[in-house]
Protein backbone atom coordinates (compact mmCIF):
# COMPACT_ATOMS: atom_id res chain seq x y z
CA UNK A 1 0.00 0.00 0.00
CA UNK A 2 1.49 3.33 -0.87
CA UNK A 3 2.21 5.72 1.83
CA UNK A 4 -0.13 8.56 0.40
CA UNK A 5 -2.72 5.74 0.67
CA UNK A 6 -1.88 4.88 4.33
CA UNK A 7 -2.03 8.16 5.47
CA UNK A 8 -5.16 9.10 4.23
CA UNK A 9 -6.55 5.96 6.00
CA UNK A 10 -5.16 6.89 9.31
CA UNK A 11 -6.43 10.37 8.97
CA UNK A 12 -9.35 9.21 8.52
CA UNK A 13 -9.17 7.01 11.11
CA UNK A 14 -8.33 9.53 13.96
CA UNK A 15 -11.40 11.63 12.41
CA UNK A 16 -13.63 8.78 13.37
CA UNK A 17 -12.25 8.34 16.95
CA UNK A 18 -12.14 11.81 17.66
CA UNK A 19 -16.05 12.20 16.87
CA UNK A 20 -17.08 9.35 18.50
CA UNK A 21 -15.21 10.49 21.15
CA UNK A 22 -17.31 13.21 21.80
CA UNK A 23 -21.08 11.28 20.49
CA UNK A 24 -19.96 8.65 23.41
CA UNK A 25 -19.45 11.65 26.03
CA UNK A 26 -22.54 13.95 24.73
CA UNK A 27 -24.92 10.38 24.58
CA UNK A 28 -23.84 9.38 27.91
CA UNK A 29 -24.62 12.44 29.50
CA UNK A 30 -27.59 12.95 27.36
CA UNK A 31 -29.18 9.81 28.13
CA UNK A 32 -28.37 10.19 31.83
CA UNK A 33 -29.94 13.47 31.71
CA UNK A 34 -32.97 12.74 29.76
CA UNK A 35 -33.50 9.16 30.83
CA UNK A 36 -33.14 7.61 27.69
CA UNK A 37 -32.23 3.88 27.33
CA UNK A 38 -32.09 4.10 23.65
CA UNK A 39 -30.00 7.23 23.99
CA UNK A 40 -28.01 5.47 26.89
CA UNK A 41 -27.87 2.22 24.11
CA UNK A 42 -26.25 4.77 21.34
CA UNK A 43 -23.26 6.49 23.18
CA UNK A 44 -22.39 2.60 23.93
CA UNK A 45 -22.69 2.10 20.62
CA UNK A 46 -20.51 5.42 19.75
CA UNK A 47 -17.97 4.02 22.17
CA UNK A 48 -17.46 0.34 20.36
CA UNK A 49 -16.51 2.92 17.82
CA UNK A 50 -13.79 3.74 19.23
CA UNK A 51 -12.59 0.45 19.88
CA UNK A 52 -13.02 -0.68 16.46
CA UNK A 53 -10.99 2.80 15.31
CA UNK A 54 -8.26 2.11 17.34
CA UNK A 55 -8.38 -1.61 15.91
CA UNK A 56 -8.20 -0.40 12.49
CA UNK A 57 -5.08 1.83 12.99
CA UNK A 58 -3.13 -0.75 14.56
CA UNK A 59 -4.31 -3.34 11.80
CA UNK A 60 -3.48 -0.67 8.88
CA UNK A 61 0.35 0.20 10.31
CA UNK A 62 0.98 -4.15 10.13
CA UNK A 63 -0.71 -4.34 7.18
CA UNK A 64 1.96 -1.67 5.27
CA UNK A 65 5.05 -3.89 6.52
CA UNK A 66 6.92 -5.10 3.36
CA UNK A 67 7.17 -8.99 2.61
CA UNK A 68 9.80 -10.77 5.06
CA UNK A 69 10.86 -14.80 5.58
CA UNK A 70 7.85 -15.49 8.00
CA UNK A 71 5.33 -13.24 5.40
CA UNK A 72 6.20 -13.68 2.00
CA UNK A 73 2.95 -12.73 0.80
CA UNK A 74 3.00 -9.09 2.89
CA UNK A 75 0.73 -8.60 5.62
CA UNK A 76 -2.46 -7.13 3.86
CA UNK A 77 -4.39 -10.01 5.88
CA UNK A 78 -4.24 -7.63 9.23
CA UNK A 79 -6.89 -5.48 7.68
CA UNK A 80 -9.34 -8.28 7.15
CA UNK A 81 -8.68 -9.29 10.60
CA UNK A 82 -9.04 -5.96 12.20
CA UNK A 83 -12.17 -6.17 10.37
CA UNK A 84 -14.08 -9.59 12.06
CA UNK A 85 -12.91 -7.44 15.24
CA UNK A 86 -14.78 -4.67 14.55
CA UNK A 87 -17.78 -6.86 13.60
CA UNK A 88 -17.79 -8.62 16.78
CA UNK A 89 -17.58 -5.77 19.21
CA UNK A 90 -20.89 -4.81 16.68
CA UNK A 91 -22.38 -8.21 17.43
CA UNK A 92 -21.46 -7.92 21.82
CA UNK A 93 -22.74 -4.36 21.70
CA UNK A 94 -26.21 -5.67 19.92
CA UNK A 95 -26.26 -8.47 22.43
CA UNK A 96 -25.77 -5.66 24.92
CA UNK A 97 -28.63 -3.42 23.52
CA UNK A 98 -31.07 -6.26 23.28
CA UNK A 99 -30.55 -7.61 27.02
CA UNK A 100 -31.17 -3.87 28.83
CA UNK A 101 -33.77 -3.07 26.38
CA UNK A 102 -35.59 -6.38 27.18
CA UNK A 103 -35.32 -5.68 31.20
CA UNK A 104 -37.52 -2.30 30.70
CA UNK A 105 -40.49 -4.54 29.86
CA UNK A 106 -40.57 -6.41 33.15
CA UNK A 107 -39.57 -3.51 35.43
CA UNK A 108 -41.69 -0.53 36.06
CA UNK A 109 -43.48 1.68 33.65
CA UNK A 110 -41.03 3.67 32.02
CA UNK A 111 -40.99 7.47 31.83
CA UNK A 112 -40.64 9.23 28.77
CA UNK A 113 -37.01 10.67 27.72
CA UNK A 114 -37.04 14.73 28.06
CA UNK A 115 -36.70 16.39 24.59
CA UNK A 116 -33.11 16.85 25.00
CA UNK A 117 -32.67 13.12 23.50
CA UNK A 118 -34.14 13.83 20.43
CA UNK A 119 -31.56 17.15 19.40
CA UNK A 120 -28.80 14.91 20.75
CA UNK A 121 -29.91 11.53 18.18
CA UNK A 122 -30.99 13.69 15.04
CA UNK A 123 -27.37 15.73 15.83
CA UNK A 124 -26.04 12.18 15.50
CA UNK A 125 -27.40 10.71 12.88
CA UNK A 126 -26.53 13.89 10.71
CA UNK A 127 -22.53 13.21 11.82
CA UNK A 128 -22.46 9.65 11.52
CA UNK A 129 -24.04 9.49 8.32
CA UNK A 130 -21.36 11.80 6.72
CA UNK A 131 -18.61 10.16 8.21
CA UNK A 132 -20.35 7.11 6.80
CA UNK A 133 -20.27 8.57 3.02
CA UNK A 134 -16.33 9.83 3.84
CA UNK A 135 -14.77 6.39 4.82
CA UNK A 136 -16.59 4.37 2.39
CA UNK A 137 -15.27 6.69 -0.38
CA UNK A 138 -11.81 6.48 0.87
CA UNK A 139 -11.88 2.63 2.11
CA UNK A 140 -13.05 1.65 -1.95
CA UNK A 141 -10.50 4.44 -3.47
CA UNK A 142 -8.20 2.91 -1.45
CA UNK A 143 -9.38 -0.81 -1.38
CA UNK A 144 -9.05 -0.73 1.93
CA UNK A 145 -11.55 -3.61 3.67
CA UNK A 146 -10.75 -2.35 7.63
CA UNK A 147 -11.87 1.19 6.29
CA UNK A 148 -14.72 0.12 4.56
CA UNK A 149 -15.66 -2.11 7.59
CA UNK A 150 -15.30 1.22 10.20
CA UNK A 151 -17.40 2.87 7.31
CA UNK A 152 -20.07 0.43 7.89
CA UNK A 153 -20.49 0.76 11.78
CA UNK A 154 -20.58 4.32 11.44
CA UNK A 155 -24.02 3.74 9.28
CA UNK A 156 -25.07 1.48 11.92
CA UNK A 157 -24.69 3.54 14.51
CA UNK A 158 -27.03 5.94 12.20
CA UNK A 159 -29.26 3.51 12.23
CA UNK A 160 -29.33 2.82 15.26
CA UNK A 161 -29.77 6.66 16.38
CA UNK A 162 -32.57 6.37 13.66
CA UNK A 163 -34.60 3.65 15.86
CA UNK A 164 -33.87 5.31 18.99
CA UNK A 165 -35.41 8.73 17.39
CA UNK A 166 -38.39 7.15 16.41
CA UNK A 167 -38.57 4.99 19.74
CA UNK A 168 -38.31 8.18 22.28
CA UNK A 169 -40.61 10.30 19.77
CA UNK A 170 -43.01 7.50 20.59
CA UNK A 171 -42.43 7.40 23.78
CA UNK A 172 -42.71 11.34 24.51
CA UNK A 173 -45.87 11.53 22.51
CA UNK A 174 -47.61 8.60 24.63
CA UNK A 175 -46.95 9.87 28.23
CA UNK A 176 -48.21 13.17 26.73
CA UNK A 177 -51.54 12.18 25.05
CA UNK A 178 -51.50 8.94 27.25
CA UNK A 179 -51.38 6.05 24.70
CA UNK A 180 -50.67 2.90 26.50
CA UNK A 181 -47.88 0.42 25.04
CA UNK A 182 -46.32 3.30 23.29
CA UNK A 183 -44.85 4.37 26.67
CA UNK A 184 -42.40 1.25 25.59
CA UNK A 185 -41.15 3.08 22.19
CA UNK A 186 -37.57 4.06 23.62
CA UNK A 187 -37.14 0.33 24.80
CA UNK A 188 -38.75 -1.25 21.62
CA UNK A 189 -36.50 0.92 19.74
CA UNK A 190 -33.46 -0.47 21.61
CA UNK A 191 -34.00 -4.00 20.45
CA UNK A 192 -34.27 -2.71 16.84
CA UNK A 193 -30.95 -1.24 17.02
CA UNK A 194 -29.95 -4.29 18.59
CA UNK A 195 -30.33 -6.43 15.44
CA UNK A 196 -29.45 -3.78 12.78
CA UNK A 197 -26.45 -3.67 14.50
CA UNK A 198 -25.90 -7.66 14.87
CA UNK A 199 -26.84 -7.95 11.43
CA UNK A 200 -24.01 -5.62 10.18
CA UNK A 201 -21.62 -7.62 12.34
CA UNK A 202 -22.14 -10.56 10.86
CA UNK A 203 -21.85 -9.01 7.46
CA UNK A 204 -19.02 -8.01 8.20
CA UNK A 205 -17.95 -11.44 9.81
CA UNK A 206 -19.08 -13.14 6.90
CA UNK A 207 -17.03 -11.04 4.13
CA UNK A 208 -13.87 -11.15 5.94
CA UNK A 209 -14.01 -14.21 6.82
CA UNK A 210 -13.80 -15.03 3.11
CA UNK A 211 -10.76 -13.74 2.98
CA UNK A 212 -9.20 -15.33 5.65
CA UNK A 213 -9.99 -18.56 4.70
CA UNK A 214 -8.51 -18.08 1.00
CA UNK A 215 -11.15 -17.71 -1.39
CA UNK A 216 -10.33 -17.06 -4.78
CA UNK A 217 -11.77 -14.28 -6.73
CA UNK A 218 -15.11 -15.86 -8.92
CA UNK A 219 -14.29 -16.28 -12.93
CA UNK A 220 -15.53 -12.83 -13.95
CA UNK A 221 -13.58 -10.53 -11.74
CA UNK A 222 -10.46 -12.94 -13.26
CA UNK A 223 -11.15 -12.27 -17.12
CA UNK A 224 -9.56 -8.86 -16.87
CA UNK A 225 -6.34 -10.32 -15.70
CA UNK A 226 -6.42 -12.98 -18.31
CA UNK A 227 -7.05 -10.79 -21.36
CA UNK A 228 -3.64 -8.89 -19.93
CA UNK A 229 -2.10 -12.07 -19.86
CA UNK A 230 -3.26 -13.19 -23.45
CA UNK A 231 -1.91 -9.66 -24.88
CA UNK A 232 1.78 -10.68 -24.27
CA UNK A 233 3.46 -12.10 -26.94
CA UNK A 234 4.84 -15.77 -26.63
CA UNK A 235 1.98 -16.46 -24.21
CA UNK A 236 0.59 -19.46 -26.17
CA UNK A 237 -2.60 -20.62 -23.72
CA UNK A 238 -2.73 -20.05 -19.87
CA UNK A 239 -3.08 -23.46 -18.09
CA UNK A 240 -5.03 -21.75 -14.63
CA UNK A 241 -5.07 -18.46 -12.99
CA UNK A 242 -5.98 -17.81 -9.31
CA UNK A 243 -6.13 -14.37 -7.54
CA UNK A 244 -6.66 -14.20 -4.14
CA UNK A 245 -7.03 -11.45 -2.02
CA UNK A 246 -4.83 -10.14 0.77
CA UNK A 247 -6.57 -7.42 2.49
CA UNK A 248 -6.08 -4.46 0.37
CA UNK A 249 -3.87 -6.28 -2.68
CA UNK A 250 -4.12 -8.78 -4.89
CA UNK A 251 -1.92 -12.31 -5.12
CA UNK A 252 -1.64 -14.05 -8.48
CA UNK A 253 -0.66 -17.24 -9.20
CA UNK A 254 -0.81 -18.49 -13.21
CA UNK A 255 0.40 -21.15 -15.19
CA UNK A 256 0.87 -20.74 -18.45
CA UNK A 257 2.13 -22.50 -21.47
CA UNK A 258 5.42 -21.10 -24.01
CA UNK A 259 6.52 -22.76 -27.18
CA UNK A 260 8.32 -26.07 -26.30
CA UNK A 261 11.15 -25.09 -28.43
CA UNK A 262 12.39 -21.83 -27.34
CA UNK A 263 15.34 -21.70 -24.58
CA UNK A 264 14.86 -21.50 -20.86
CA UNK A 265 16.26 -17.87 -20.90
CA UNK A 266 13.32 -16.95 -23.67
CA UNK A 267 11.13 -18.75 -21.81
CA UNK A 268 12.07 -16.78 -18.44
CA UNK A 269 11.71 -13.53 -20.22
CA UNK A 270 8.29 -13.81 -21.09
CA UNK A 271 7.10 -14.50 -17.69
CA UNK A 272 8.70 -11.75 -16.63
CA UNK A 273 6.61 -9.52 -19.16
CA UNK A 274 3.60 -10.99 -17.61
CA UNK A 275 4.38 -10.59 -14.55
CA UNK A 276 5.02 -6.69 -15.17
CA UNK A 277 2.05 -6.41 -17.11
CA UNK A 278 -0.14 -7.59 -14.70
CA UNK A 279 1.38 -5.43 -11.77
CA UNK A 280 1.86 -2.46 -14.25
CA UNK A 281 -1.55 -2.90 -15.56
CA UNK A 282 -3.33 -3.39 -12.69
CA UNK A 283 -2.44 -1.32 -9.62
CA UNK A 284 -4.10 -3.79 -6.94
CA UNK A 285 -1.77 -6.57 -7.66
CA UNK A 286 1.07 -6.52 -5.70
CA UNK A 287 2.57 -9.85 -6.72
CA UNK A 288 2.47 -12.31 -9.78
CA UNK A 289 3.66 -16.23 -9.24
CA UNK A 290 4.23 -17.54 -12.18
CA UNK A 291 4.39 -21.35 -13.88
CA UNK A 292 5.74 -22.14 -17.11
CA UNK A 293 4.22 -25.19 -18.76
CA UNK A 294 5.49 -26.54 -22.65
CA UNK A 295 3.04 -26.16 -25.10
CA UNK A 296 2.25 -29.06 -27.63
Amino acid sequence: MREKNVQAIIFATWVGIIVNLILAVIKAVGGILSGSRALLADALHSASDVVGSLVVLFAVKIANKPPDEEHPYGHGKAENIASIIVAILLVVVGIEITISSIKVFFGETPTAPAMLAIIILAASILIKEGLYHYKKILGNKYNSPALIAEAWHHRSDSLSSIAALVGVGLSIIAEKFGWGLLIYGDAIAGIIVSVIVIKVGYDLIKSSATVILEKVLPNEEIQIYKQTVRDVDGVERIDQLLARTHGSYIIIDIKFSVNQNITVKEGHDIAKKVKEALMNKHPEVENVLVHINPYE
